[in-house]
């Protein structure tokens, strides 16, 4: 065991720090130098070090700030190579340097050039990651680079993964994040949680991305696992701490809501022995984790009380649908009259092909399969089709037609949501499906 051998525990050690901490030791280092990619080829060679010096020392009391110090220090060698062409950087690095000697016992200031830091910010509340993602989410960036910006510099996935899950070549993704660098470089974007009155037009951009990251851990976009549990965890810390920060805001609340009630059905989404798909109306309800449902209701409850009375927000009503679900005891004793109103006004407020088609699936709970199927056909076959690429709705379309016992029609468009789907366990559960057919 890993427990009497101390290299083997070393290495342990650095890999599970690695995993769980990694990017916020990256957001530190940003703070502190100033500079993306010096951050992360300082992040690099910190935990190279670690794996030298561990086996060897031991694993450090507090591993997060032994990585923090060694990556700064490993900043002030590569800004001293840099100083051999530019002499304007030997002073920060005898700054950063002086810096260091005193850093253990507080919390260590920017380098003369790095993203100012709002000493306000670390009163309200303390989180390098969150400042992280108000920097990714600027309104300067443009929306597409702010996702991925997030994802690659908050969380870490690779430009390949973020390619992937949005329909994009590798290549074009890198250059846009490049350029999204430059531009928080050049304008000189502040490294911090903005002010009060700047929240507002930052809050739903940052608000989205966290969704998004939280969407792509609890159903991955891509690969052999249907959920990533590290992505979904972080969402949800991030959620929490916009709610941290923002105690009055309903859509933080409403998100954070959202994503609890989501993850309390995790361990019921994927069957124990193959991890494949378990459907909703299929899932052991029991398995549903019920603290998870208790704080997200709360927090519904919150949400809707302080939303305004010109409407409330996507976030709060889909966290109020899934509310709904979670009080059910099965798929039949579900209110499915409360949901469609739900939709329906989520619909009127925010008009989008997926929000229609979840509409019209909670509609052919309501009212039968015939009616859901009317609707979705509409999204894939009207003008525009809307939804002809999306392989969640020709799979609904196909759940619709088994039912209606339209045999043929059912076999086709499980077979068209097969060849769309890009996430392993979807396709052995169409594939299951289209068996069941005969």
């Amino acid at each position: 065991m890993t427990g009497h051998n101390p290299v083997a525990a070393a290495h342990e050690a650095v890999e599970d720090v690695y995993r769980a901490d990694s990017r916020r030791v990256f957001a530190t280092l940003v703070r502190l130098v100033g500079d993306f990619d010096l951050a992360e080829e300082a992040l690099q060679e910190a935990f190279t070090a670690a794996v030298e010096q561990w086996p060897r020392a031991g694993v450090p009391a507090n591993p997060r700030a032994w990585l923090v110090s060694a990556g700064r220090f490993k900043a002030i060698d590569a800004l001293r190579r840099r100083a051999r062409y530019d002499a304007a950087l030997s002073q920060i690095a005898r700054d950063l340097h002086a810096e260091s000697r005193t850093a253990a016992a507080r919390p260590a200031a920017p380098l003369p050039g790095a993203f100012e830091d709002d000493p306000g910010d670390a009163a309200a509340i303390d989180d390098d990651r969150l400042r992280l993602i108000f920097t990714c989410c600027h309104p300067s960036l443009p929306p597409a680079a702010r996702v991925a910006m997030t994802l690659r510099e908050v969380c870490g996935l690779t430009t390949e993964e973020i390619a992937r899950a949005f329909l994009t070549a590798p290549a074009t993704l890198a250059q846009r994040i490049v350029r999204a660098k430059a531009k928080i470089r050049d304008e000189r974007i502040p490294y911090r949680v903005p002010s009060p009155e700047d929240l507002p037009e930052r809050l739903d951009a940052v608000l989205a991305v966290v969704y998004l990251v939280f969407g792509e851990g609890y159903a991955a976009s891509a690969g052999d696992s249907l959920t990533r549990a590290d992505l979904s965890a972080e969402a949800i810390r991030l959620g929490r701490l916009l709610v941290a920060l923002m105690p009055d805001e309903p859509e933080a609340a409403g998100l954070l809501a959202l994503m609890l009630l989501h993850e309390s059905r995790r361990a019921a989404r994927t069957s124990p022995d193959t991890g494949d798909l378990v459907v909703l109306e299929e899932q052991d309800r029991s398995l549903w984790d019920r603290a998870l449902i208790g704080e997200g209701t709360a927090l519904v409850e919150r949400a809707l009380r302080r939303s305004t009375p010109e409407g409330i927000g996507p976030y709060a009503l889909q966290a109020a649908i899934a509310a709904v679900h979670a009080e059910a005891p099965d798929v039949g004793a579900t209110d499915w009259p409360q949901i469609v109103a739900l939709y329906d006004v989520l619909l009127a407020a925010h008009p989008t092909p997926v929000v229609a088609l979840n509409r019209a699936v909670a509609l052919a709970m309501r009212d039968g399969p015939a009616a859901g199927l009317a609707l979705i056909d509409a999204l894939l076959l009207g003008e525009g089709g809307a939804l002809s690429d999306y392989h969640l709705a020709h799979a609904a379309r196909a759940d619709l037609c088994r039912r209606l016992g339209r045999t043929a029609e059912a076999r086709a468009a499980y077979e068209r949501a097969r060849s769309l789907a890009r996430q392993e366990p979807e396709r052995r559960f169409l594939a299951r499906r289209l068996g069941e057919l005969g």
